[in-house]
């Protein structure tokens, strides 16, 4: 019997299927990555229609091949952290972070997130659609072909709603595959200084709008000392859930307020952060499905020494996702793949683990862990292949661009005009 199919991969070294464990991976089911030797990948209308090893492949006749040349081949990556859409940017704060100075004095002249909060609330729509273009095509070329993206850069209703109305736009328009989250509630604004409850109030009101105009999935809160108190975040969750939202969580990002502990009781589908978790926060994740996304881009950035438990919380039998957390003031960066290099040298996963991080768990981070991060018949057709012999290449040779060719729905999203030579190992 022939297999008619569109597209076939064929002469691939090693495939990551990512199959194993349905569901969220935690602990040790994260060590699954369904490993094929020698594969080939069949697509017909932009769904998998094969992925298995050549020699037990069924005839297949495909208008297209790409011969990988025994490359790796991966579910395409998914980044379930980012602010996108935002206005300005803040390169001229690096010199006063390196001379020491304090992030609140940085606030105090002018700086900081209340800086890009000035310059979204300024930039009109499409300028806004136009940067988050830019940035987002730097993103699929890097790998990355399913994403989340908050806003938070407006903190009044007027720039939160044309925040998420350019998000929208970018949903209708990109193949990237992106999912909204409302993040109001991403810092006090000079105007309601000192007026947290007041603030809280009338950023549920923009929920609200926000729900009755379908323009995000989830809602989103900065738990953390100066920001909002975790009873503050409780509520404001509770209340983002009776709306039919589902929720994620800025938490314990510096200090270990309980952030953690009060996601995990709340249902959040994920905690970001988490450099600060207590050892009982991180008990809990390891008994709830709550997912522990880290940002250890972030840490690296603002040059700070400790960075997330991960080996901690993977050994708590906790669900962890890995992320950009790109944003033009704690992790300017686009490449998920320095992300994974953060992991292995930082965080100590595991290669495994790392994949994991990227495409299953950080899949079901966004909601769409049954659409993306895995390679299996019936699925949308979006994968990596990449320049690098296997899996452990990708979290040892950092700083660089591994990606050969991006595909979206089995089609081409993004193809390197002049390709590194063929990779050798000694």
């Amino acid at each position: 019997m022939t297999l008619n199919a569109d597209l076939l991969l064929k002469n691939i070294g090693q495939l990551l299927t990512m199959q194993g464990e349905e569901g969220i991976r935690k602990g040790e089911a994260m060590k699954q990555i369904g490993l094929i030797e020698k594969a080939v990948v069949a697509v017909k209308d932009g769904k998998f229609v094969y992925a298995g090893q050549a020699d037990q492949a069924p005839s297949i006749e495909a208008a297209e091949e790409i011969d990988c040349e025994g490359k790796l081949v991966t579910p395409g990556l998914v980044d379930p952290h980012t602010h996108l859409v935002f206005g300005g940017s803040r390169e001229h704060e690096l010199a006063l972070k390196q001379q020491g100075v304090p992030y609140l004095e940085i606030l105090k002249q002018g700086g900081g997130i209340l800086s890009t909060v000035k310059a979204t609330r300024e930039t009109d729509e499409e300028t806004l659609y136009e940067r988050a273009v830019f940035h987002l095509e730097r993103m699929q070329s890097y790998g990355i072909t399913t994403m989340e993206a908050k806003s938070g850069y407006g903190l009044d209703a007027e720039t939160e709603i044309k925040q998420l109305l350019v998000l929208k736009r970018l949903q209708e328009s990109q193949k990237t595959d992106i999912v909204s989250t409302y993040l109001g509630a991403h810092a006090i604004p000079n105007e309601y200084k000192g007026k947290s409850e007041a603030f809280l109030d009338e950023m549920i009101k923009v929920m609200e709008t926000v729900k009755e105009q379908d323009l995000a999935s989830f809602v989103d809160i900065f738990c953390e000392t100066g920001v909002f108190t975790v009873e503050e975040s409780r509520q404001y969750l509770r209340k983002a859930k009776e709306m039919g939202f589902d929720v994620k969580i800025h938490a314990d990002e510096i200090d270990p307020l309980g952030g953690t502990e009060m996601a995990c009781e709340v249902g959040a589908i994920s905690a970001d952060h988490l450099v600060g978790a207590s050892e009982e926060g991180i008990r809990q994740l390891g008994t709830s499905n709550t997912i522990a996304v880290l940002l250890p881009g972030t840490t690296f950035y603002l040059n700070k020494n400790e960075f997330a438990k991960a080996r901690e919380m993977i050994e708590a039998n906790a669900a962890v996702a890995l992320a950009t957390d790109f944003n033009p003031g704690s992790s300017p960066t686009e490449n998920l793949q320095f992300i994974m290099n953060l992991a292995a040298l930082k965080l100590k996963m595991t290669p495994e683990e790392i994949w994991n991080a990227v495409t299953v768990n950080a899949a079901y981070a966004i909601g769409r862990g049954e659409q993306a991060g895995k390679i299996e018949e019936g699925r949308h057709a979006d994968m990596v292949i990449w320049d690098a012999p296997n899996y452990l290449y990708l979290p040892y040779h950092y700083g660089v661009n591994h990606v050969r060719t991006v595909l979206k729905n089995g089609e081409t999203l993004f193809e390197r005009g002049e390709r590194v030579g063929k990779v050798s190992v000694s």
